[in-house]
C-alpha cells in the first residue's frame, strides 16, 4: 500500500535543475477500489485527462520552448501519479535540451507510463492556443439553484434515490469541493452525472455531491466513489460521472468514469479552467 507520508505533498519541495523521472510518486488504485467493493472487477471504463499548462524545455541551441501538454491516463492503470510530483518532474524539463517537441512527448510518455503502469497518451499543443481544448460548460440540468440546508461532515450516499419514470438526462453542479488527503487544501470542480434509467432525485444528488466538501480524497478517487454510490443506490441502466477540477500548480486533472466507454464524447475546459 502506498505510504502518502512519503509523497512530495507532505514536505517542502526543492525544484530540480535536471530531468529526473524518480520524482514521480505513484499511488496504488487498489486500496481505494477494494474499499468501494471493486476488488473483483470494475463496473466502469474511463480515463483521467490531465492538462499541464507550464511545460517548458530548451531546444538544441539552448533557447526555451513552451507548450501545453495533455496526458490521458487510462482508468484501468494500476496507479495514479500524485500531481505535485508531476509538477516537480515537469520542472526538470526547464533546463534540459531536446532536439524536438516530439522528443519531449516521447520522454513524457515513457516516464508517465512507467509510473502509472499503463500506456499514457501524450499530446503537446502550441502556446498560441492552436488545437487547444475549447471552453464550454457542461450541458444538461444545473442543480445549483435547488434549495439546500445541510451540515454533512462526510459523504451521504443515503441521500441518493431514484424512482419512476425512467429517463435519460445529464445533471451537473459547480458547487463540488473536496480536500487533499495529505495537505487538506481544497479542490474545486464541476461534476456531471449522465445516466439512463429510473429518474434520480435531483435534490438528493445535489446534497450528496455537496457532502464531499470536507472529504479527503484524490480527484480520481472522489469520482470513483461518486460512481459507486450512484450505481448501487440508484441502479441506472447506464452511468457516466465526469469531473473537471480547477488547476493547482499549473495542472488540472479531469477524471471520467462510465459504464459505456473509455473516453468522454466532449472534452472541453470549463470557465474556471
Amino acid at each position: 500500500m502506498t505510504d502518502l507520508r512519503s509523497s512530495p505533498l507532505a514536505r517542502a519541495a526543492t525544484y530540480p535543475d535536471r530531468l529526473d523521472p524518480r520524482l514521480l510518486f505513484p499511488v496504488d488504485r487498489a486500496p481505494q477500489r477494494t474499499e468501494l467493493g471493486f476488488d473483483t472487477g470494475l463496473p466502469f471504463g474511463g480515463v483521467d485527462l490531465w492538462t499541464a499548462y507550464e511545460l517548458s524545455w530548451l531546444n538544441g541551441a539552448g533557447k526555451p520552448e513552451v507548450a501545453i501538454a495533455t496526458f490521458a491516463v487510462p482508468a484501468n492503470s494500476p496507479r495514479i501519479v500524485e500531481s505535485k510530483s508531476v509538477k516537480l518532474y515537469l520542472a526538470g524539463f526547464n533546463l534540459t535540451r531536446f532536439d524536438s517537441a516530439a522528443d519531449v512527448a516521447a520522454v513524457l510518455a515513457r516516464d508517465l507510463s512507467a509510473a502509472a503502469g499503463a500506456a499514457v497518451d501524450i499530446a503537446l499543443m502550441p502556446p498560441d492556443g492552436t488545437g487547444a481544448l475549447p471552453q464550454a460548460g457542461f450541458t444538461g440540468i444545473c442543480l445549483d439553484t435547488l434549495p439546500l440546508a445541510l451540515d454533512d461532515r462526510s459523504p451521504v450516499p443515503e441521500a441518493l434515490a431514484a424512482g419512476a419514470p425512467a429517463c435519460a438526462e445529464s445533471l451537473f453542479t459547480r458547487l463540488f469541493r473536496s480536500v487533499c488527503p495529505v495537505t487538506g487544501q481544497p479542490d474545486y470542480a464541476c461534476v456531471q452525472v449522465n445516466y439512463r434509467g429510473a429518474r434520480i432525485d435531483p435534490a438528493g444528488l445535489l446534497r450528496y455531491l455537496v457532502s464531499f466538501r470536507r472529504h479527503p480524497g484524490f480527484h480520481e478517487h472522489c469520482v470513483e466513489r461518486i460512481f459507486a454510490d450512484v450505481w448501487r443506490r440508484c441502479r441506472p441502466e447506464a452511468l457516466s460521472v465526469y469531473a473537471r477540477f480547477t488547476r493547482r500548480g499549473g495542472i488540472d486533472i479531469n477524471p471520467w468514469r462510465s459504464s459505456e466507454g473509455d473516453r468522454p464524447l466532449l472534452h472541453v475546459r470549463t470557465a474556471r479552467q
